[in-house]
């Protein structure tokens, strides 16, 4: 089965934007029980985890980078989630800016496009383009955005089922 590509470009913004809502949230709850926002940007799930900022980057990250490679375009270098929580819904703005500057015509033709990707130190597959997008970057997009969701509850903000559409559906 074919999926539309691009299908995936309003997939990962709707996903910026329920990261976007969760922020808001944590901010939220973080203000009311006397924490700061850098302090929030600091919780983690469980210690050997990364932090609700690196959550952050990743998803926010690869939302831009991974539709690109998928297009043929070369992958925007990476937002540094440095800074206040302002700062950081300010790339989470960027990257749904970038996202809606990409158009479909630039996916057709490339789901057997060979993509080969150096993952960290682990790996360096060679995936059609049609693989990478449903099967990597959404399932990583996904896993990073749940995670800050998690990360969040955890700390105690009021989040439920809803919030993780607050992108829409």
């Amino acid at each position: 089965m074919q999926v539309d590509l691009f299908t995936f470009v309003g997939l990962y913004d709707k996903a910026l934007t329920t990261l976007s809502h969760l922020l808001k949230k944590g901010a939220e709850h973080a203000k009311a029980q006397g924490a700061s926002e850098a302090e929030m940007l600091e919780w983690r799930l469980i210690d050997d985890m990364h932090p609700l900022r690196f959550q952050i980057g990743v998803a926010v990250n690869f939302s831009r980078s991974w539709p690109a490679r998928v297009a043929g375009l070369e992958p925007p270098p990476e937002l540094s989630m440095d800074g206040s929580l302002a700062d950081i819904q300010g790339k989470i703005a960027e990257a749904k800016a970038y996202l809606a500057a990409i158009k479909p015509e630039q996916f057709a033709g490339r789901d057997d496009a060979a993509l080969k990707v150096k993952l960290g130190d682990i790996m360096e597959p060679t995936l059609p383009a049609g693989q990478w997008l449903p099967n990597f970057a959404t399932t990583n997009i996904l896993f990073h955005v749940t995670i800050a969701y998690a990360i969040l509850r955890s700390r105690g903000v009021q989040l439920g089922k809803a919030d993780m559409f607050a992108g829409g559906l």
